[in-house]
This record gives C-alpha cells, structure tokens and sequence, in this order.
C-alpha cells in the first residue's frame, strides 16, 4: 500500500510541474504561478482580473471534486457568464502522460487552445471535457471561445 501512495505523490508532483511550466507559457502573473507552486493554490480569472479560488467555497470543492474524481491537476479557471449559463472553464492537466504535449497548443501570438473541463454552473447537464481558447493579457487569461 506504502507503493501506491508513493506512486500517486509522484504522478501529483509530476502533473505539477507540467502545470507550472504550461502557467509559464500563459505568463500568468508571478504570484499566482508562486502560490500555486508552493501551496496549491489556484486562481481563477475575469476578463483577465485573477482572484484565488479558496475565497469561493463551492469552487474550491469542485476543484477537489475534479481533481479526486479525474486524477488531473486544475491550475487555472476562467469565469464566465454566457447566454447558456454561468461557466466555469477548469484548465487541467490529466493523469495521461501522452496528452500532455496537447494540453496546451499556440493558436496564434497570445492565444492558445487548451484542455479543460467546463463547469455550467447554471445547467450541470451541459458540463463536459473539452478544448477552450483563452487569450493571455497582463499577466490574466480569458476564455474567447
């Protein structure tokens, strides 16, 4: 059992640090990448304005829920308001070593596509896995579409 606990640590570790790397290429805002590399935190962003996720309780548990249920790393969010709901975009890296290269892939200067669980707060029906474009600006991130 001692094995498998060790096992899993390592895989934790290991998906943390392609997230900070994936933070990096993002240039996401230095405090956000040191509160996440030195105490898990992560932040989640409005039109480019960063905010932690530990203020928001219902945030912080579907972060939990996430990353228990799936195995992945969440190491940023978007938040949105749209005409199908209130969303949540979840970035994410899995379990899976051999997606890892496509996690993240530039779409053009600032713009990537990235791998994410959306959230539909408003409608937990319309929640699913999938790739979002965020757009990167001042040290913030923003989902475009």
């Amino acid at each position: 059992m001692e094995n498998e606990i060790k096992k899993s640590n390592t895989k934790k570790e290991e998906r943390k640090e392609v997230a900070l790397k994936i933070m990096k290429q993002l240039d996401i805002f230095d405090p956000y990448i040191q509160g996440f590399e030195k105490n898990d935190e992560v932040c989640f962003f409005e039109r480019y304005a960063g905010f932690w996720a530990w203020q928001d309780e219902d945030l912080q548990n579907k972060i939990k829920d996430l990353e228990e249920k799936y195995n992945c790393a969440v190491y940023a969010i978007t938040h949105d308001y749209t005409g199908f709901g209130e969303l949540y975009s979840f970035l994410i890296i899995t379990e899976y070593k051999e997606e890892w290269d496509e996690l993240l892939i530039e779409y053009s200067k600032g713009q990537y596509s990235a791998f994410a669980y959306v959230w539909n707060k408003s409608d937990n029906d319309l929640s699913e896995f999938g790739t979002i474009l965020v757009d990167c600006l001042g040290g913030g991130i923003r989902r475009i579409g």
